[in-house]
């Protein structure tokens, strides 16, 4: 990477992005240089913003193909080898005009080839290769070992081989790709870059200290990380929370439209098209915008938010822990030794972090940034939950977040009394939120839960519509918790209830606090005490019956309930009579189908017999009984046919008029007043 462009700012996002400005300087129509990883290539083009800040402009940006090393060395005009490559290179070039230095003159002349001739050495000969020039109408040889200086006067041929051996350097770090700016202008100018690519994710990790008599202190830290391959030397780091958009979209490999093949048609040949003159107010528009349209510069910078931070750690050899006499308290040294100042700034729901001084990260490395130290309202108390720990509660922080700061999810570490007593995670925090931070298990407070179950309330709504009765009632639930404080101090004690279906009741404590998923009381317990929590919830609750299923029993219940009144216990006696003579047309339905059932089967059966008798007077005799007894059941058959006709259709019509009753039936009634 060049020294004359380095990275100026940085701007970390927790969505896994960074923003990076360059500033530098350029002279004349100097080509500048920057070289990123091929899986960064996409986010550069996306983001890319190039300025010169000196009055110049920006030609071009160009940069490195997609292309295989192979296919682009395939494609050049010219090959050098790994041997014999400056005699290689010659012998590619014929008829290339160059300027060689030979001795103490120079000449001027078209490669004509080379060839090796065997030169006397002494008593043998060693082979040497001669270059043979043409120089205005002579040939000229000359010992290639002995040409100082050879200089290619043909531009095309320059090009060739600084493409050749540009590809050839881009190849010994395979990961990267080269992006070339170019610049027109005239001296000295000052050249701005910008551009997003993939970053590690910033961290924040946390430290409060809790003294005796003294408000909780705050510190906080960045943890930034430098994978490029570039020295972050003085940058200005900003550190920007919340999550904006962001995507990867393939700008870098090249795409292609596959397109339609028009054949020429070539019994005629054809006449060349001339569009006609425009006239009118829409042309003579179009062309006074076109007149005035400014020409094209280049878009202003991708600025990330603003905003600094102060102050770096300095470390403290000796710190004074509770025994050490004479030395300075570990509070009294980080006000010393870390004054933060923090400059930020909120975009939309963006909150920005910055560092009011330079920073220096080095390639491949990491390094700890601090962005807060202030002290906070809030005090050391106990949380006690159920499913995370049965017997105990959690010492915790009543954290409220003064510091005027959007505070970043991380873990902390808790020291209290100059001594480590705990961890917790901490999660992000507008300013003025309030959040517990459980650190450690307090064994000094023991706490117990009695579940006492719940009763029914009686009904306080009956509901008949559509043919159900919907009886409502409320059912209550108590939950006792006792509290035994063993320490020799007072505490304040939360105490966690889930929420779930049920409500509070109003003869339970008001909570000091309600969130998504519980309820939490607060209770303050003197040293060595034991308190008591008692916790009812209400929950309604519903039985239903439906009226085709009710019976004689079960309305005199309603009305002694008084789910129903006497008007309508008698529509539903009602009822019950015409569902039992449905019921009733049902069984005469069922016992003439049988009954046809078993005379089909007799008559089966005699036809049967008949079948099998033979000629005499005795059977025939029999037979004419036989005969007679069919005539009789079919004369049974066709008046059960019609019985059963005639049940049909009374039974549809009864059960009509009983689901239109049903249906037409409604009331309501408040019984009491829910518990």
């Amino acid at each position: 990477m060049p020294t004359n462009l380095p990275i100026r700012r940085v701007v970390l996002y927790k969505h896994g992005v960074g923003y990076f400005e360059r500033r530098g300087g350029t002279k004349g129509s100097d080509a500048l240089h920057l070289d990123f990883k091929a899986r960064d290539m996409n986010d550069v083009l996306k983001s890319l913003t190039v300025l010169d800040l000196s009055g110049g402009s920006v030609s071009a940006v160009s940069y490195d193909s997609t292309k295989p090393l192979e296919q682009l060395l395939a494609e050049a005009t010219i090959r050098i080898p790994e041997d014999g490559s400056l005699t290689a290179l010659l012998g590619q070039i014929k008829g290339a005009r160059v300027r060689a230095r030979v001795g103490g003159g120079q000449v001027e002349g078209a490669i004509i080839g080379l060839e090796s001739l065997a030169v006397a050495a002494g008593e043998t000969s060693v082979v040497r290769p001669f270059l043979t020039l043409l120089t205005g109408g002579s040939l000229r040889t000359f010992d290639v070992l002995e040409i100082a200086e050879l200089e290619f006067l043909d531009e095309a041929v320059r090009k060739d081989l600084e493409f050749y051996l540009a590809t050839v350097l881009s190849s010994y770090k395979k990961d990267s790709k080269r992006m070339s700016i170019l610049t027109t202008g005239e001296g000295e100018r000052d050249l701005f870059v910008s551009y997003v690519i993939e970053a590690p994710v910033w961290k924040t990790s946390y430290r409060i200290l809790l003294d005796e008599g003294e408000p909780p202190l705050l510190q906080g830290w960045a943890l930034v990380d430098n994978t490029g391959d570039e020295d972050w030397v003085d940058v200005e780091l900003a550190l920007v929370a919340g999550l904006p958009v962001s995507f990867v979209h393939d700008l870098y490999s090249p795409r292609y439209m596959q397109r339609p093949v028009v054949e020429v048609k070539t019994e005629a040949a054809a006449a060349p098209v001339i569009p006609e003159e425009g006239y009118g107010a829409e042309a003579s528009m179009l062309r006074e915008s076109l007149d005035a349209a400014p020409a094209m510069a280049a878009p202003a910078p991708a600025m990330a938010p603003g905003g600094r931070a102060r102050g770096l750690m300095r470390s403290k050899s000796e710190l004074g822990g509770p025994g050490s006499a004479g030395a300075p308290r570990l509070r009294d040294a980080l006000e010393q030794s870390n004054k933060v100042t923090t400059l930020t700034k909120e975009v939309g729901d963006l909150f920005e972090y910055g560092v009011d001084r330079p920073v220096t990260v080095h390639r491949n490395q990491s390094a700890l940034v601090p962005i807060l130290h202030k002290p906070f309202e809030g005090r050391r108390v106990l949380l006690y939950n159920r499913a995370t720990r049965e017997k105990n509660p959690m010492a915790c922080i009543e954290l409220k977040n003064t510091t005027g700061l959007t505070l970043e999810g991380g873990p902390v570490t808790v020291t209290e009394d100059e001594r480590y007593v705990g961890e917790a995670m901490l999660d992000t925090m507008k300013p003025r939120d309030t959040r517990f931070v459980p650190y450690a298990v307090e064994l000094g407070c023991v706490v117990s839960v009695e579940d006492a179950g719940w009763d029914d309330g009686p009904v306080f709504r009956a509901v008949l519509s559509k043919g159900v009765l919907k009886v409502e009632y409320s059912r209550i639930r108590h939950t006792r918790y006792l509290a035994r404080n063993k320490a020799p101090r007072e505490q304040v004690l939360f105490v966690e209830h889930p929420r779930d279906s049920w409500d509070l009741m109003k003869d339970s404590p008001e909570p000091a606090e309600t969130t998504d998923g519980f309820w939490r009381f607060k209770q303050v317990l003197a040293p060595e005490a034991h308190v008591e929590l008692k916790v009812s919830e209400r929950a309604f609750a519903s039985q239903h019956y439906a009226l085709t299923n009710v019976v004689s029993d079960q309305v005199a219940f309603f009305l002694s309930q008084r789910y129903v009144d006497e008007e309508l216990a008698r529509a539903l006696r009602e009822i019950i009579a015409a569902r039992e003579k449905v019921a009733t047309m049902a069984r005469d339905e069922q016992q003439l189908t049988a009954e046809r059932t078993q005379l089909f089967k007799d008559q089966e059966r005699i036809r049967s017999n008949i079948e099998s008798l033979k000629s005499g007077a005795s059977q025939r005799e029999l037979a004419e009984r036989f005969v007679t007894k069919l005539n009789e059941q079919e004369d049974r058959l066709e008046a059960i046919g019609r019985e059963l006709e005639r049940l049909a259709k009374e039974r549809q019509a009864a059960q009509d008029e009983l689901s239109r009753r049903v249906a037409d039936l409604s009331f309501a009634t408040e019984l009491s007043t829910p518990a």
